[in-house]
């Protein structure tokens, strides 16, 4: 498995923008709505954004050279502590430190789906953060849009592993839209999301 990205695409840069954007959906989060229903079935605010963090902390681990097996269960139940916000930033400052490092992107990541190169796991976890970012947003009011620099980079990452994406009901599924709809209401289609 490898992503064939546009040579204009810097993997690890987009990523670190997705963890900024997401920053900015989960500094947002009001005081009473951690408990709320998330857009996500069956997930609440909270355990969304312990889902992220949990990403982000195994992201050094991984990329690091660890193994599933030797991280265990250590990044397993609430990572989030008393500070959500806190522990998201920690979070979001390891992992995107540790894609910049070198070597991180080409060498293999032992992964739960296999050993793949670090620029499939990069380019996995941006997904997961820019679109679990909308899913934040959009379970707690706040504005849903997604830059187009990042929507664009996440369709170059979604396309070639569309039917992949699909098969594994990671992220729901797709949705009919509109033949003209603009990159960011296909893209949300396609991972099951209404814009």
């Amino acid at each position: 498995m490898s992503l064939d990205l546009d040579d204009n695409i810097d993997l690890d840069a987009v990523h670190a923008r997705a963890l900024e954007h997401t920053h900015d959906v989960v500094a947002g989060i009001g005081e009473g709505q951690w408990s709320e229903p998330s857009v996500c079935e069956g997930w609440d605010v909270r355990f969304l954004v312990n889902h992220v963090v949990s990403g982000n902390w195994w992201v050094p681990e991984l990329v690091g050279g660890k193994s599933i097996a030797e991280v265990g269960d250590r990044l397993d139940g609430d990572v989030l502590g008393d500070d959500p916000v806190a522990a998201y930033d920690a979070s979001a400052e390891v992992a995107a430190e540790a894609f910049r490092g070198p070597g991180a992107l080409e060498r293999l990541v032992g992964v739960s789906y296999g050993p793949v190169p670090g620029s499939v796991y990069c380019g996995h976890r941006f997904l997961d953060v820019l679109i679990h970012g909308w899913d934040l947003a959009a379970s707690t009011g706040q504005d849903t849009a997604l830059p187009d620099d990042l929507v664009a980079a996440c369709w170059a990452v979604v396309e070639p592993e569309q039917e992949a994406l699909e098969a594994s009901g990671m992220f729901g599924t797709q949705l009919a839209v509109a033949p003209d709809a603009d990159p960011e209401t296909r893209l949300l289609g396609l991972l099951g999301r209404r814009a």
